[in-house]
């Protein structure tokens, strides 16, 4: 048993930056093969880069979803990692709550389901799923109502899915990172620092005093566990949610 996914076939969502590309990039270097898919072009330049081929789609469109994954004949891991962080403060009177809470809920919850569900035809036994929720899919966050529901149902899907997919021989497991340095994450602190009236940098300090273990993570510190996860080492745990988060959440 080892890391080594030479010869298996790897979807990775979100993967043209954050979280997601750190992914492919452990995967790549794990010897998959690679297919990424992203809902901005970028994702074309990260898999040249990578030697991996990719498609542009918005996974909340089941037709765009069906096209992305059509040149693949079989699928052996599938990481669910496309996702959208807003700021959705139930109190917002600007008029715009709704819609933004419906695009979280629909690329989180809906676009992850939508893309499991049209690649299970191409998966068979020995497959693996890991999907991306978030620390905050076990605690909450003041004015992230949508992003915190949406990674709590990841958590829900996750153990559903891993009884569901069990007998057929798939693993579904999830993983709950905690602050990693990416665009939405510090998009995020921006908002929380100025609704707490500090210094982004004072709140960041905060944060990461609370870990057990000092430091900002960035997204390559994420991709061992997701490789883990998707691998034989991995072969007895499905339906469990992993926080990799440096301490701050007590598991």
């Amino acid at each position: 048993m080892s890391l080594n996914f030479t010869g298996r076939t790897v979807v990775v969502t979100g993967s043209s930056r954050g979280i997601g590309l750190g992914i492919a990039e452990g995967f790549a270097a794990a010897g998959a093969v690679l297919h990424l898919i992203a809902d901005d072009i970028a994702v074309n330049q990260c898999a040249e880069t990578l030697g991996a081929t990719a498609a542009v789609a918005d996974i909340t469109d089941a037709d765009q979803v069906a096209a992305a994954l059509a040149p693949l004949n079989r699928i052996d891991v599938l990481i669910n990692n496309a996702g959208l962080e807003l700021m959705t403060p139930i109190a917002d009177s600007s008029g715009t709550l709704s819609d933004a809470f419906r695009r979280v809920i629909d690329v989180n919850v809906i676009g992850t389901t939508l893309v499991t569900t049209a690649a299970l035809g191409r998966m068979g036994a020995g497959g693996a799923i890991v999907n991306t929720s978030s620390i905050w899919g076990r605690v909450a966050e003041p004015g992230f109502g949508a992003y915190v529901a949406s990674k709590h149902a990841i958590i829900g899907l996750t153990k559903t899915w891993a009884r569901e997919l069990g007998p057929r021989g798939i693993r579904v497991n999830a993983v709950c990172p905690g602050w990693v340095r990416t665009a939405a994450s510090m998009r995020s602190l921006a908002h929380m620092a100025a609704d707490a009236g500090l210094p982004e940098q004072e709140l960041l300090d905060r944060i990461v005093a609370g870990q057990s273990l000092s430091g900002l993570m960035e997204p390559a510190d994420m991709a061992p566990t997701y490789l883990f996860l998707a691998s034989a080492m991995a072969a007895n745990i499905t339906g469990q949610s992993l926080g990799v988060d440096r301490g701050e959440v007590p598991w």
